[in-house]
């Protein structure tokens, strides 16, 4: 899942029983809620706790962190967003449509830098909706999304494939594949040095504390 971008989806490609995910003011309030819950995520991944990004899966889901570049602004933007395992490649889900910022962005440049456990990596990106196993890898991104999944109404360890095709009908399905680890770890985990800085500060007040 992700968090940037929300658009209503066309009411004749989903469902009555969905049609309440995807009205205006629901869609508002995920993404007023996504939003700040990015600006945690990103901020723990610059304290170098990346690593512990995927400490609890069933619940918090798999997560990455997307840098893309704005279309006409050129401004680089990051996205933490939900993603599967495929083979050698990442996917992941636009599950607000064509429109999301990230996808549009990524797709119009073709190249974006991920944030994963292991480091900061250049990658391609390719749309893959109209993939045959489109079904399948949709799944699976779901329920790696954790708690993500149920908070836009799916249930994709329980739904059957017809339900989840027509939930799904407008989310847009991304392959991300891995070129090379990025020589310019900047912002990866920028402020990592604030524990050990931290550190040494409680150290030093301990110590001075003693000496009185």
């Amino acid at each position: 899942m992700q968090s940037s971008g929300p658009t209503e989806v066309s009411r004749q490609a989903v469902a009555p029983r969905y049609d309440r995910l995807n009205r205006p003011e629901p869609l508002a309030a995920l993404r007023r809620f996504f939003r700040q819950m990015n600006r945690g995520m990103i901020l723990l991944w610059r304290l170098g706790l990346g690593r512990f990004a995927e400490i609890w899966p069933g619940g918090f889901g798999r997560l990455l962190v997307i840098e893309h570049v704005g279309r006409r602004s050129g401004t680089a933007y990051r996205t933490p967003v939900n993603f599967t395992i495929d083979g050698n490649d990442i996917v992941c889900v636009a599950a607000f449509g064509d429109r999301t910022d990230w996808y549009r962005n990524a797709l119009a440049k073709g190249t974006i830098s991920v944030w994963l456990q292991d480091g900061r990596w250049e990658a391609t990106v390719e749309d893959i909706s109209d993939d045959a196993a489109r079904l399948g890898l949709m799944r699976r991104v779901l329920i790696d999304s954790g708690f993500a999944a149920p908070l836009f109404g799916l249930h994709p360890r329980r739904g059957s494939d017809e339900e989840l095709a027509e939930a799904t009908a407008e989310y847009r399905l991304v392959r991300i594949r891995r070129v090379r680890r990025s020589r310019e770890d900047f912002g990866y985990s920028d402020l990592a040095w604030v524990w050990p800085v931290g550190l040494g500060v409680l150290i030093a007040w301990r110590l001075a504390r003693r000496a009185r």
